[in-house]
């Protein structure tokens, strides 16, 4: 005997808005899950960005750097020379050397020392592309004793960024002569620009002929990954040789991989999601224990077990969306929060990526639990419920 089509009825709607209490409860809990999972997401993302952006301004299509340099804040130098005999390759425009070191920089006002990264270079080269570099009068300020450049980006912890103000850095007086916006990432808190004149006066006996990167900047049309070939069959070993998406991506790998940062924040999205999932089970899980004599019912009149299984799978959903939006919006007002507290430096910036994964990951935890928990409702024999 066949019974006829039974109708649709949203049960799942409305076994959720039954126990509302209970319903905020579960929405709060997932809201909670996705905003640990998008702020996890855009530290990460902000470290993966701050830990590679000043390549972008590095005017150069080929980078030397030493085998033994983790990364550019902690460089070994290796020999000039190595750029000279890069220069007569075919292929390659022009070399350029850039130092790289730290510096105990005053605050003038509280006469505190903080470490500040600096990056030296020759006036005349066109190391970067920031327009700040750009006008010969620059130039000439950047080539004045004791001077320098500031990011406007540093920590206000080091105190008046103007322009003429004059300080100590590592006991030696230098007057700020420009600004640039540049951001010292995970590595510094603020960075400085000067000559290498001024590099060698701050920091002697270091000679200019030990660099810690050398910058190669090809002929318009030239093949990046030809020239990078014919460098490493002419250079020694003292050297690497890396494209600038090559460099970045090194760069980007030592901090996710090697440093503990990139671990902390990638099982930060894991324990979100754990947490959450937990949260969505305890939810599902109560809520057919308490409606088990009803879903048992259902059996009996002949609602097939794919039927509940498809109803509690559809609570889940409805949960993952009801918590996504909320924990959306929450998430772009605390990037927004993050990125003004830090003063730029640290530019979580939502991406349509990381919306579309949260998502993903929110339907697949709330999707996850249900699966888990649908199994009560699915087994449940009436003779036995209702014994």
């Amino acid at each position: 005997m066949r019974f006829p089509a039974l109708p649709r009825i949203p049960l799942a709607w409305y076994n959720l808005r039954h126990d509302r209490p209970r319903l905020i409860v579960a929405v709060a809990g997932v809201t909670f899950a996705v905003l640990l999972m998008f702020m996890n997401l855009g530290f990460l993302g902000a470290l993966v960005s701050t830990t590679s952006n000043f390549y972008d301004q590095f005017n150069g299509d080929i980078f030397l750097i030493s085998p033994q340099s983790l990364e550019i804040s902690s460089t070994k130098a290796f020999p000039r020379e190595r750029l000279y005999q890069a220069a007569g390759l075919e292929g390659v425009q022009q070399t350029m050397p850039l130092y790289a070191e730290y510096t105990l920089w005053k605050n003038p006002e509280t006469n505190l020392s903080r470490a500040l990264f600096v990056y030296a270079f020759n006036p005349s080269d066109p190391v970067f592309l920031m327009p700040e570099f750009d006008t010969l009068e620059q130039r000439q300020a950047l080539q004045q004793p004791n001077s320098a450049f500031i990011d406007r980006l540093s920590r206000p912890e080091f105190g008046p960024q103007t322009l003429g103000l004059e300080t100590e850095a590592d006991r030696r007086r230098i007057t700020i002569v420009g600004q640039y916006e540049l951001g010292g990432g995970f590595a510094a808190d603020g960075t400085l620009i000067m000559s290498d004149q001024n590099f060698r006066r701050y920091f002697a006996p270091r000679p200019l002929d030990q660099i810690s990167l050398g910058l190669v900047l090809l002929e318009p049309g030239a093949n990046p990954q030809r020239v990078k070939a014919a460098l490493q069959a002419r250079l020694p070993a003292d050297v690497e040789v890396y494209t600038k998406p090559e460099i970045i991506r090194k760069e980007s790998q030592f901090w996710l991989q090697t440093t503990s940062i990139g671990f902390i924040f990638g099982l930060g999205v894991l324990v979100s999601f754990v947490v959450g999932t937990v949260i969505v089970y305890q939810i599902l899980y109560t809520d057919i224990r308490d409606h088990l004599r009803e879903y048992a019912t259902l059996k009996a009149i002949g609602y097939s077990g794919g039927y509940l299984f498809k109803t509690v799978l559809q609570e889940a959903i409805l949960l993952a969306l009801m918590g996504y939006v909320p924990g959306l919006i929450l998430a772009l007002g605390l990037y927004e929060l993050a990125y003004n507290a830090t003063a730029g430096t640290l530019p979580m910036q939502m991406t349509i990526f990381r919306v579309i994964f949260v998502f993903t990951l929110t339907v697949l935890m709330c999707a996850l639990s249900g699966l888990i928990s649908v199994r009560k409702a699915v087994t449940a024999d009436p003779a036995e419920v209702f014994a």
